[in-house]
C-alpha cells in the first residue's frame, strides 16, 4: 500500500474525523523546530483547519521570511560564541530566555550563536578571565545575591579593557556600573547595598519612588520590590548614543524586576571617567541604560527578559 493510501485507510478508521472529510495529518521528525509550521503546511494541516472553520484558503500564504529562519539555522554563514557568565548556570533552563533570544538574534544576520554558560563564581580567580579571550562577546544576566557577583565585575572589567563586545541585563548593569566606580572613578569599596552595609553604595535599595504625583514609601526591610514584577516603565533615551540608534525612538517602554537602582548621585561622576548614562526615568532620578561610547559594543540596561 502507499503512504497516501495508508493515509487516507488510517484516518477512515480513525474515531474523530472532520466532517465531510477523513483527515490525518502526519507529524513527522524534523531537524529543527522552525521547520515545523512548514512541515504542517506542506502536509495541508493549515487549508483543512480553514476548511473546518469556513475560512477563505484559497490563496496560499508567503512563508519566505520563515523559510528563511529555516535556511539561517540549516546553512548558517558563520558562527559566533557568547559567553554567559551567569550565578544559575547549572541550571540550563534558568537562561532559556537569553538563549532564545540571542539564537533568533543569530538569524538577523545568518549566523549560528553558540553559547557558553560560565559560572560567575570561576571568574573569583585571577587568571580565570582568560578563558573568555575566545569569545565573540561577553552577557551578564540577572541574579540576586551576593555569591558570584565579583566574579561577574571581572568579566565586566575584562569586556571593557580587552574591547570584548558586552551586554548586561539589569543585575548585570548593576555589576557594569560597580567595576566602572571601582575601576574608572577610583571607588575601591564600591558596591551594592545589597551585599552589606557599605560607604559607597552606587547600587542601592529604591525604597522611595513617584507613583501618580504622590511619594510612595517602603521600609528597606520590605520584602518586594517597588519595579519587580510584569509592570513596564518608561525610559528617555539620549541622542546620539548607540541604544538611540538601535531603538530609533525618544522613548521606550520596558518590563523590569529588580529591587535595587544605581544610585543617581554618582552619575556626574562616572559620565567624567567614560560611562555615559544613555537612558533614564522621565523624572532623571532613575538611572535605565549605561555605555561606554568608545568601546564596539558596551551596554547595559535595567530592564529584563521575560
Amino acid at each position: 500500500m502507499t503512504r497516501s493510501g495508508l493515509t487516507l485507510q488510517t484516518a477512515r478508521s480513525c474515531a474523530a474525523r472532520w466532517p465531510g472529510s477523513p483527515c490525518r495529518i502526519e507529524a513527522r521528525d524534523v531537524d529543527t523546530i522552525y521547520q515545523v509550521p512548514i512541515a504542517y503546511h506542506d502536509r495541508g494541516f493549515d487549508r483543512e483547519v480553514c476548511r473546518y472553520f469556513g475560512l477563505d484558503a484559497e490563496h496560499e500564504p508567503n512563508l519566505d521570511r520563515w523559510r528563511g529562519v529555516v535556511r539561517s539555522v540549516r546553512e548558517p554563514e558563520g558562527k559566533v560564541t557568547i559567553a554567559v557568565v551567569g550565578k544559575y548556570t547549572v541550571l540550563l533552563d534558568a537562561y532559556k530566555s537569553l538563549s532564545e533570544a540571542l539564537t533568533h538574534g543569530g538569524f538577523g544576520s545568518n549566523v549560528k550563536v553558540g553559547l557558553e554558560l560560565d559560572d560567575s563564581e570561576i571568574f573569583e580567580r585571577d587568571d580565570a578571565v582568560a578563558r573568555l579571550e575566545n569569545v565573540h562577546g561577553i552577557l551578564v544576566p540577572g541574579g540576586f545575591g551576593e555569591r558570584g557577583t565579583e566574579g561577574k565585575i571581572h568579566a565586566v572589567k575584562f569586556a571593557r579593557e580587552h574591547k570584548v563586545p558586552f551586554f548586561g541585563i539589569c543585575f548585570g548593569m548593576q555589576m557594569a556600573v560597580i567595576e566602572a566606580a571601582r575601576n574608572l572613578l577610583g571607588i575601591e569599596d564600591a558596591s551594592s547595598s545589597e551585599f552589606g552595609p557599605t560607604e559607597h553604595a552606587v547600587v542601592g535599595l529604591m525604597t522611595e519612588w513617584l507613583k501618580g504625583n504622590q511619594i510612595e514609601k517602603r521600609a528597606p526591610t520590605a520584602t518586594w520590590a517597588a519595579r519587580c514584577g510584569s509592570a513596564a516603565y518608561p525610559a528617555h533615551l539620549r541622542p546620539g548614543t548607540k541604544v538611540h540608534e538601535i531603538y530609533d525612538q525618544d522613548v521606550i517602554s520596558e518590563r523590569h524586576r529588580h529591587r535595587y537602582e544605581v544610585n543617581v548621585n554618582y552619575k556626574d561622576r562616572l559620565e567624567q571617567v567614560g560611562l555615559r548614562f544613555s537612558g533614564m526615568s522621565p523624572d532623571g532620578i532613575l538611572p535605565e541604560i549605561v555605555e561606554i561610547p568608545d568601546h564596539p559594543g558596551s551596554s547595559a540596561c535595567n530592564t529584563i527578559p521575560s
